[in-house]
């Protein structure tokens, strides 16, 4: 008996290939800011200390909470695409504009940190739209507004607090 090729499913969502992986690159590029800025909050929850301790770690719990949600949402529009998510460390590091923080930082300083992760979560949507648009592809560009909400409103708070 012969061995009976797998064919893949063929996408046809209205959006080109091309397009389509133009986008689905863009968005490995905000998946990898997002998991970079989730792990890095996690990690300066874990080590915050100082006089704002109680009041940073619960923040920064908050914002990796809901970072690990999000990570969700943006790898599962990459696959809806029809490409594979980005999900290694290794991948994270080539693709992310957000740099890994060596040691503890102070409390102050692990908050600046965190104003330019956001910031730069909301750089990177911000390049995805005009993919998005000449694609006519709202559910990406729903899914990049809400993130940039987020982060722009993020930043906001945490800049705050170096006032």
């Amino acid at each position: 008996m012969a061995k009976e090729k797998k064919q893949k499913a063929k996408i046809d969502i209205g959006i080109g290939k091309d397009q389509r992986k133009a986008i689905a690159d863009g968005l490995s590029r905000l998946l990898a800011d997002e998991y970079t800025l989730y792990l890095k909050t996690h990690n300066f929850h874990w080590n915050v200390t100082g006089p704002m301790f109680n009041t940073l770690h619960l923040m920064f719990e908050t914002h990796y909470t809901e970072a690990a949600l999000a990570v969700d949402l943006v790898a599962e529009r990459i696959r809806a695409l029809g490409f594979p998510a980005p999900g290694t460390y290794k991948q994270y590091v080539a693709l992310s504009s957000i740099k890994e923080t060596e040691g503890v930082p102070a409390a102050m300083d692990m908050v600046k940190l965190l104003v330019e992760g956001h910031e730069a979560c909301v750089k990177t949507a911000r390049s995805i739209f005009p993919l998005a648009d000449a694609a006519h592809d709202e559910p990406t560009a729903d899914l990049l507004t809400q993130r940039m909400q987020l982060h722009e409103k993020t930043a906001w708070m945490l800049r705050a607090l170096l006032e």
